[in-house]
């Protein structure tokens, strides 16, 4: 009988240029039993994510150099894998408005800041297919 050991944990990409933001995902996300990445723009969580997979991606909108809704829409031209990663956009922006431009951008799901530790695991936990 082959040991196959517990499951792997899902592994999340959380991007956002805000440490205490980076900061508070990484350990709520840590402590419900996932294993977190972190970029601090765009153009950094692209090049994580095309050398590594992960099972969902954490987004914010506002950050310098490549923003939430350029990164999503680059990842979603990709290739394989990366054009189907759940993605999970959350932001300050609460307009109906930015709800739409998220989806259109390739967000599977968007939420506005702050979000409460049960909620950010319920919605991981949703979008990755881990039980809660």
């Amino acid at each position: 009988m082959v040991d196959v050991g517990a499951p792997a944990r899902a592994r999340i990409l959380v991007v956002d240029d805000s440490s205490l933001v980076r900061l508070y995902y990484r350990s709520t996300l840590e402590k419900a039993g996932f294993e977190v990445e972190q970029a601090i723009n765009g153009i950094e969580a692209m090049e994580r994510a095309l050398s590594q997979p992960f099972d969902l991606v954490i987004v914010d909108v506002n950050m310098p150099r490549m923003d939430g809704f350029s990164f999503l829409r680059a990842l979603r031209c990709g290739a394989g894998e990366m054009a189907t990663l759940p993605a999970l956009m959350i932001s300050t922006e609460a307009e109906t408005r930015d709800v739409a431009a998220a989806r259109a951008a390739g967000a599977n799901f968007y939420l506005v800041k702050p979000v409460a530790e049960a909620e950010l695991v319920r919605h991981v936990c949703a979008l990755t297919g881990a039980a809660s």
